[in-house]
Parts: C-alpha cells; sequence; structure tokens
C-alpha cells in the first residue's frame, strides 16, 4: 500500500469512526488502482478507483456536493482521498442503519446475503492474514 492510500485511510476512518483495520480490509480486496475504471458490471455500472467506488453512488455525491455527476466521477476515479472518504462514507451509513460491523462490511458490497456474506468473508480473510485482526481460531 502506498503512502498516500495509507494517509487516506487513515484520515478517512477517523473522519467517518470506522476502524482502520476494516478499511485496509476492504481496500486489500477491492484491489483498485487510482484513476481504475471496472465494468461494465450486470447492472451497467461501473467500479471507480482504488476502493472500486460502484457508480451506482454518484447522482447521491453529485448532489450532495453540488457538482456534476461528471465531475463527481472524476473525483471519485482519479482523486485517492475522495475514493477513500466515499468508502468510509459508505460503511457508515451501513453501519448506521445496521449497528453490526460484520453485516455493514457486507451491505458495504452487496444487500444479497450471498454477494454480501462471501465479501465479508473476504475482507475478514484478508485482514486476518495481514495480521489486521485475530479470528476466533486466534489466528
Amino acid at each position: 500500500m502506498g503512502k498516500i492510500i495509507a494517509a487516506c485511510l487513515f484520515l478517512a476512518a477517523q473522519t467517518y469512526s470506522i476502524p482502520p483495520a476494516v478499511l485496509v480490509g476492504i481496500y486489500q480486496v477491492e484491489g483498485g488502482q487510482v484513476g481504475q475504471q471496472v465494468g461494465p458490471n450486470n447492472n451497467g455500472s461501473y467500479d471507480l478507483g482504488p476502493m472500486q467506488i460502484n457508480t451506482t453512488w454518484l447522482p447521491d455525491l453529485a448532489e450532495q456536493w453540488g457538482v456534476s455527476q461528471a465531475t463527481a466521477k472524476k473525483w471519485v476515479k482519479d482523486d485517492p482521498c475522495t475514493n477513500v472518504g466515499v468508502a468510509a462514507w459508505i460503511l457508515r451509513q451501513q453501519l448506521d442503519e445496521t449497528h453490526n460491523l460484520s453485516q455493514a462490511i457486507a451491505y458495504y458490497h452487496s444487500r444479497t446475503p450471498r454477494f454480501g456474506q462471501a465479501y465479508k468473508h473476504r475482507v475478514i480473510t484478508s485482514m486476518s492474514r495481514h495480521g489486521l485482526i485475530r479470528t476466533a481460531d486466534g489466528r
């Protein structure tokens, strides 16, 4: 992980009161890059930047920021701290709704249980593998 992304992750974690290890785990699983656009997905959307923010969030972000969707897309795709900040904002929304970090991680990816649970498992496995958490079996 580069120094800029690391700084962005810790700033976003602090700003949105999200455990930094969780954002790092999501970053590791998403594996995106600054400037990257991946897709199209099955629904015609794309995933943007390091945290692979789905373009379905662009209307809300554009409205919140008072900019066009094209500008919001550019910021999310090309600015690492904006991208990571949006990821933390999304996770915070899920956490505020569920009051459960495990469920919030699943919802970050998908509300479809089989997709969300599989994603959560990948994030937790990555966090464990990189020494960010200990799992129930002590690893």
